[in-house]
């Protein structure tokens, strides 16, 4: 579980950079705010929409290298967006590293619960992962981008390179000296919670790309805060958002993962109103802790209940809950930035705290998948 959860810590570091470097694209070269969010459009189209294709593939030819290669590409084309001169040319460059993406979340995401078994708290160190990779893109990315510009970003190529060696390696020595697990969850693929699943993925996503997207202009724009302690806004959301991936781990074991995923759910708005509303520079710092811990306290049980929904097919549920679900929010992009354009970042903050609603309504739909006594 340490390698695949590393490996999706660099993998999804790369997801996180696009945020992390769209307010200097926008300082610096000049990019408006609808411009800028096409560039988290670019990122969501190219990890988004092929990501079930993908997992159908490694279903059916598990394609044990799919992973290395995908974060050799995320890591090669956010790297080269930052040096690339044309806003095409960069709108280019991050659709490949999203593409990137899309390949390495499927096969890892199988990988990984192959390893875990049944343990959500298991399941949830590798979808942490992905948070601590996020969290990392701006603690990383501020100083080097503040010294060096969006130039900066050709730093990142490397670990992408490095992780694919060792993955490639593990592969090579035996895949894992681990035991493979079967789905604790037999019986028929279950489509019509999956399908609710799905949607609470969609509306999760969406609200975290937007707060990832525009907190920081948030703070910079509305509160008129420096450039560090906007990227300690940043960094307290994705804090959060890895305390809350672990801890909903551990909950799920306790109460059961539907009702995990009601309480994340129940918890976003008022994190995110409080967020909105808080006045001062320094205090709503807090709040955006909270609101990343309560975003991501399903992160990990969505995961894991989708390929528990569908027992048959734990490479296309990790495709479309860790790929196409929180991805997709991405695709709002476009949307949050004609609303910045016309309401400021202050805009997107206010719209946001509408969204988790419609997960709250999708959470009632899930059932508890049924357990195989059997091994």
């Amino acid at each position: 579980m340490s390698l695949w959860g590393t490996a999706h810590a660099i993998d999804d570091l790369y997801q996180g950079l696009v945020p992390a470097t769209v307010p200097y694209f926008v300082l610096e070269r000049h990019y408006s705010y609808l411009a800028a969010s096409g560039l988290t459009l670019a990122a969501t189209l190219g990890s988004a929409l092929p990501q079930p294709a993908v997992g159908l593939a490694v279903d059916r030819w598990r394609l044990p290298h799919l992973a290395a290669i995908g974060v050799a590409i995320a890591g090669t084309g956010l790297g080269l967006s930052g040096v690339a001169g044309p806003y095409a040319l960069v709108w280019l460059c991050i659709l490949l590293s999203g593409l990137g993406v899309a390949m390495f979340h499927p096969a890892a995401g199988r990988s990984a619960r192959e390893a875990a078994g049944d343990s959500a708290a298991a399941m949830s160190i590798f979808a942490a992962g992905g948070s601590v990779g996020f969290f990392l893109a701006p603690v990383l990315a501020t100083p080097a981008l503040n010294a060096w510009g969006v130039g900066a970003t050709a730093l990142f190529i490397p670990p992408a390179w490095l992780i694919a060696f060792v993955l490639l390696r593990h592969h090579a020595a035996g895949k894992a000296k681990q035991p493979h697990h079967r789905a604790a969850v037999q019986g028929p693929d279950r489509w019509r919670p999956f399908a609710a699943l799905t949607g609470i993925e969609v509306v999760r996503s969406a609200a975290f790309f937007g707060i990832n997207t525009f907190i920081e202009l948030y703070w910079l724009k509305y509160l008129h805060a420096s450039r560090t302690l906007a990227g300690t806004a940043l960094a307290c959301f994705l804090i959060g958002g890895v305390a809350g991936t672990l801890l909903g781990g551990r909950v799920a074991d306790r109460i059961g993962m539907v009702r995990t995923v009601q309480l994340g759910g129940a918890l976003t708005v008022p994190m995110l109103v409080a967020l909105r509303v808080c006045p001062g520079a320094i205090a709503p710092l807090a709040f955006a802790t909270l609101t990343g811990l309560a975003l991501n306290i399903p992160f990990a049980v969505l995961v894991k209940l989708g390929q528990d929904y569908l027992p048959g097919r734990p490479g296309t549920a990790a495709g479309v809950t860790l790929g196409l679900g929180v991805s997709a929010g991405g695709l709002m992009a476009p949307v949050f930035g004609l609303i910045a354009e016309r309401h400021g970042p202050q805009g997107v903050l206010t719209a946001l705290c509408l969204v988790p609603v419609a997960g709250l309504i999708l959470g009632v739909l899930l059932r508890e998948p049924v357990r195989s006594s059997g091994p």
